[in-house]
């Protein structure tokens, strides 16, 4: 305790110290304000990206946690970036790269004419592509499975071509989606159990299935439940908005043909592929479409098709073809399945099933001339051919060639075959882990960042530059699914995401991609803008996610600080809220994250939009 008769001097020297510490925190502060604003240079910037837009309600949810630091923007002596216009409402459903008019002017034989056809440079719409007027976000999962919103898509052609199949069902101002198919109009649910009874679909052992002309998917869409999970395609034809449909109601979907260029995905990818009366010529062209699924069929997998030419006794007269030409095809297709190394494990009224080999020991039948395994997995707009894509090497006759997988979910993080065996450069077991630790940390700060990541908003995610799909196995939930993308320019990493139970496709991000507008309602971008950036105008790339991306969508992007930039300056001008900050791991990290919004907006008549 002091003492009240303490001397003069130490009550002068009191007030003094006093003041030295006021002085002392006065300066502290200044200097703290001073490094928050950016070299005090940012604070009416800060101020503007802090601003969010109330009367729009725009993703209410979105929330940015204190301890994040908003990133000032350098500034640069460039001119302002310029302003996207709207595109005409013409252009709603505008589908770059498989656009009808560009289509018929190639051959019709063999689905050359609806495989992908991009404009050149000069052709490239470079507007904004508005939502139909009464667009609403659509259902969330697993509602949106049966329901989509009529303004979404409003083509009602299926529900008279299809009404007996029960595909889908318009009431009042939505659709409504059975389960049926043409092969299954009783449902897919019992569809599905008949093929249980043959594959190993209960127990995780079948994973990713691959769905060869799927209609709305409605076969992915049941396949969900039993954790199974499909990629489905089909063209963009007269069936109109198939994939679109299979899209809104949140299930994965890409349009595409089995034509005469091989499927954008590795090989050994899927544990079971199905043709559902998908009208692919599999006894022509030499066999060379059931090569190509044998080729992205894992040994073990399996092929179900059902449809012509199967059950032809009962249906040759409906399918007005003659008994002898449909049992021709028939034996042409078992005799092409034998020699790929396929076993036929059923066929029951409409349905067939074959499985394919384990390994080529196991192989009974001589098989046809062999492909060059080196080129297994070069597929970006390569010609099919007339020959078996070998598989890996095995010492017996019980060994799974290219390795044996978990089952699922246990092989979402398990080291995967490509990896264990050194197949993928520079990548190895130990760094496969880290990458999944890094992405699971990432991945926890995205939902400090947006606490809608990993719910029900967010139901179609698109991880352009996906590597070793540690983004997807790190959000893996049934209330969501992730595309996931690997750039044709990048590392090929495609197999060791379908090992690990994912899916995903090869693109390249200088064309448009092969889906709808308005299909994805978050998109992840990691080091994309520093890949692409001279390969192509990274403006091509944003005006292609805002095509994709749902009105109040979500975009992450995270990459180096002075290609974000760049990539902030082009967003300026489009229809986005934008925020950048700092890395998880502090501010004298240079690579940074920008997170954007999608505003809601639509298209009206006189390209005249509202919001």
């Amino acid at each position: 305790m002091g003492s009240k008769n303490a001397p003069p001097g130490n009550r002068t020297r009191r007030p003094l110290s006093i003041f030295a510490v006021l002085a002392l925190c006065c300066t502290f502060y200044l200097l703290g304000a001073w490094q928050r604003s950016g070299s005090g240079k940012g604070d009416s910037l800060a101020l503007k990206v802090n601003k969010m837009h109330t009367d729009c309600n725009i993703v209410p949810n979105l929330s940015f946690e204190p301890h994040h630091k908003y990133v000032d923007i350098v500034a640069s002596s460039e001119p302002k970036a310029k302003k996207f216009k709207a595109c005409d409402v013409k252009y709603t459903d505008y589908t770059p790269c498989q656009e009808q008019d560009r289509a018929m002017t190639f051959p019709r034989e063999n689905m050359i004419y609806r495989e992908r056809h991009c404009p050149p440079q000069e052709e490239k719409l470079r507007c904004l592509i508005p939502a139909p007027d009464g667009y609403t976000s659509p259902f969330p999962w697993p509602k949106s499975r049966d329901y989509v919103y009529y303004a979404n898509v409003p083509y009602k052609s299926l529900t008279v071509e299809k009404a007996v199949q029960n595909w889908v069902q318009f009431q009042g101002n939505v659709f409504k989606f059975p389960g049926g198919g043409t092969m299954f109009p009783q449902g897919a649910d019992a569809y599905i159990d008949e093929l249980a009874s043959v594959i190993p679909i209960a127990d995780g052992t079948v994973r990713t299935a691959l769905d060869t002309g799927c209609g709305v998917a409605s076969w992915g869409a049941y396949l969900l439940k039993r954790n199974v999970i499909a990629m489905s395609f089909a063209p963009k034809d007269n069936h109109e908005a198939q994939v679109q449909f299979a899209l809104e109601r949140g299930v994965p979907a890409i349009i595409g043909v089995l034509g005469t260029i091989r499927l954008p995905f590795p090989s050994r990818a899927f544990d079971m592929a199905q043709c559902s009366r998908c009208l692919i010529p599999w006894a022509s062209n030499d066999g060379t479409q059931l090569m190509e699924v044998d080729r992205v069929l894992r040994p073990g997998g399996y092929w179900i098709l059902s449809g012509p030419p199967i059950n032809w006794k009962t249906y040759y007269q409906t399918w007005k073809r003659s008994k002898e030409d449909l049992k021709a095809e028939q034996k042409k297709i078992e005799d092409l399945a034998e020699s790929l190394c396929w076993e036929k494990k059923y066929e029951k009224g409409d349905i067939a099933i074959w499985r394919k080999k384990i390994n080529a020991k196991s192989c009974q039948r001589k098989s046809p001339d062999l492909c060059d395994l080196d080129n297994a997995d070069d597929v970006w707009y390569k010609k099919m051919e007339v020959c078996k894509t070998p598989i890996p090497e095995v010492t017996s006759k019980t060994e799974v060639a290219g390795g044996e997988l978990k089952k699922f979910p246990a092989r979402l993080f398990a080291v995967p075959p490509r990896i264990a065996k050194g197949l993928v450069p520079g990548v190895k077991t130990e760094s496969y882990q880290e990458d999944n630790k890094l992405w699971k940390k990432r991945v926890t700060n995205y939902k400090r960042i947006n606490r809608l990541i990993g719910t029900t908003r967010y139901r179609n995610l698109m991880d352009m530059n996906a590597g070793l799909g540690g983004f997807a196995a790190a959000l893996e939930s049934q209330k969501s699914w992730v595309m996931n993308v690997v750039p044709t320019i990048a590392d090929n990493t495609l197999g060791v995401i379908y090992e690990r139970g994912l899916i995903g496709i090869y693109h390249d991000w200088c064309e448009g991609f092969s889906t709808y507008p308005r299909t994805y309602d978050l998109i992840h971008a990691n080091g994309l803008f520093s890949l692409y950036q001279d390969k192509c105008n990274l403006e091509d790339i944003l005006l292609e996610m805002d095509r994709i991306l749902r009105p109040e969508g979500s975009v992450i992007i995270r990459d180096e600080v002075d290609v974000l930039n760049k990539v902030n300056k082009i967003v300026g001008g489009m229809r986005w809220e934008a925020k950048m900050m700092d890395h998880e791991d502090g501010p004298l990290v240079p690579e940074k994250i920008l997170v954007i919004v999608k505003e809601y907006w639509v298209g009206t008549s006189k390209n005249n939009t509202s919001s």
